[in-house]
């Protein structure tokens, strides 16, 4: 048996290639949206790709199994658990099965046994193996999906938070619990191989290791050590991060299968002075390191660099609209590989970031200063701050001054902050209040980013409110979130 382990670091994705190298077959367990990886690998250790499997039906990416079944032929093993509403609807297109409890496929000479694990989802699935090509007739592990991860468990709540179905996150508390029960009567000794690391929305605080076992997590997993319902349901509830808007599209999107990219290429290049239509039609992303961005860009442009498209751009870019680029031609395929992977796929073409400043167009600039350079200004009123951290990182600890807008909602609450004065934008480093700024900026404000960011003003030792008076306030500021 062959088993390679992939990880997305930008989406904290890791999908597994299981083969057989007796059959000389393999599958893809939860397979991303970028194949060609998986195909590559199979076909340096002489296997067949012949089918992929999904635990459930994804929300923080888009899934390759359908692209593997238009590219390659590959059979789809898919969940027909949950409700009606929990169907995979583009299945009958291809060669499937669809799985419920206690059903069990084979690939090549490996069996995987299929376990029903709800609670994250209602559908979610989990997949025991067994290498019967190898003589075993004992399991050596659980593909678990979004259901275990290392050191946590994956949230309930976000239908509810992300999709917006009113009411289910209790239930879906109440069925993780049942699930979680199950989970402790496996053998200790098998292996678990979870969907996600360190810094998926899918859980809260997960690890960074990429595998553990039933023993260990059944003895560390904070969520696995409680035996009362009540309290696991209370626990599981309580302090998950945000939920990302484009989790209800990607649902949506995986469900009703996404579209096939085939050999689709990299968003063409086309000529500055089509530049000033996009603006008027679509969103355009500057791709630039926010420091470069902050010294001269296009007016109205949002600013997202490279690096934090994975994390911000299904938060803050509308799907409904189409999409440009501002970029360097080698940021465009890490930037298209992130922005396919999230469904934005709708991206018609960049403007190489050279020629949009040679050509004199990056007319609009803002303001940065160190924590130290706007304390008066902030403690005297003649400013306004805003500070777009989480929910958990805001209520740790603030300045006192700040209003709190989550960057995430930032672009839909834009109209209930004051624009009567400078607003200074802050995060905990300077990063996402620079994409803040950018937001703030295109909708008409006089921004000033603050560098450092929060931990840069409490390095410097300026003043810092923990009152639970404070906290209070996180009700009213942040009830769009």
């Amino acid at each position: 048996m062959l088993l390679k382990y992939f990880y997305d670091e930008a989406l904290a994705h890791a999908s597994y290639l299981v083969g057989c190298q007796r059959a000389k077959v393999a599958v893809v367990i939860d397979p991303g949206r970028d194949i060609d990886q998986s195909l590559d690998m199979a076909d340096h250790e002489g296997l067949k790709l012949v089918a992929a499997a999904e635990t459930h039906i994804h929300a923080d990416f888009v899934s390759g199994s359908r692209e593997l079944a238009e590219r390659v032929g590959a059979k789809l093993y898919l969940s027909d658990e949950g409700p009606s509403d929990w169907k995979y609807l583009f299945a009958d297109q291809y060669d499937h099965q669809l799985l419920t409890d206690g059903d069990s496929f084979m690939i090549g000479n490996i069996k995987f046994d299929v376990l029903h694990t709800p609670g994250h989802t209602p559908e979610s699935l989990s997949f025991m193996l067994t290498d019967q090509g190898g003589g075993a007739d004992e399991p050596m592990g659980i593909f678990s999906g979004d259901f275990v991860f290392v050191g946590s468990i994956g949230r309930p709540d976000l239908l509810e938070e992300a999709a917006g179905l009113a009411g289910t996150a209790e239930p879906g508390a109440r069925e993780l619990f049942g699930s979680a029960e199950k989970f402790k009567e496996l053998p200790d000794f098998l292996q678990v191989w979870p969907a996600h690391g360190a810094g998926s929305a899918c859980g809260k605080g997960l690890g960074a290791i990429p595998s553990s076992t039933v023993g260990y997590e059944k003895l560390f997993n904070p969520a696995l050590q409680f035996t009362d319902e009540e309290e696991f349901v209370k626990y599981i509830l309580s302090d998950q991060p945000e939920a990302p808007k484009y989790f209800a599209v990607m649902k949506r999107v995986n469900k009703e299968g996404p579209a096939v990219l085939g050999d689709q290429g990299l968003p063409e290049s086309r000529p500055i002075d089509e530049l000033s239509s996009a603006l008027d039609s679509a969103i355009v992303i500057d791709l630039s390191p926010s420091s470069q961005f902050a010294d001269g860009h296009v007016p109205r442009t949002l600013n997202i660099p490279t690096s934090m498209l994975a994390g911000w751009a299904g938060w803050i870019v509308d799907y409904s609209m189409p999409a440009y680029l501002i970029a360097d031609p080698s940021q465009l395929p890490e930037a298209t590989r992130v922005l396919r992977k999230i469904g934005l796929d709708d991206v018609r073409g960049h403007f190489d970031v050279s020629k949009v400043r040679g050509a004199g167009l990056a007319t609009e600039s803002y303001e940065t200063a160190k924590p130290g350079e706007l304390a008066s200004r902030i403690e005297a009123g003649d400013v306004g701050l805003i500070d777009v951290r989480s929910d958990e990182e805001w209520k740790s600890g603030r300045i006192a001054q700040a209003d709190h807008w989550f960057l995430g909602r930032l672009p839909e609450n834009v109209s209930e902050i004051d624009s009567r004065k400078p607003i200074v934008t802050q995060c905990q480093t300077g990063g996402r209040s620079a994409i803040a700024a950018s937001i703030l900026q295109a909708a008409g404000f006089e921004v000033i980013n603050m560098t450092g960011g929060f931990g840069a003003w409490t390095d410097a030792g300026l003043s810092v409110d923990k009152s639970e008076a404070n906290a209070a306030c996180v009700v009213s500021s942040t009830q769009f979130h």
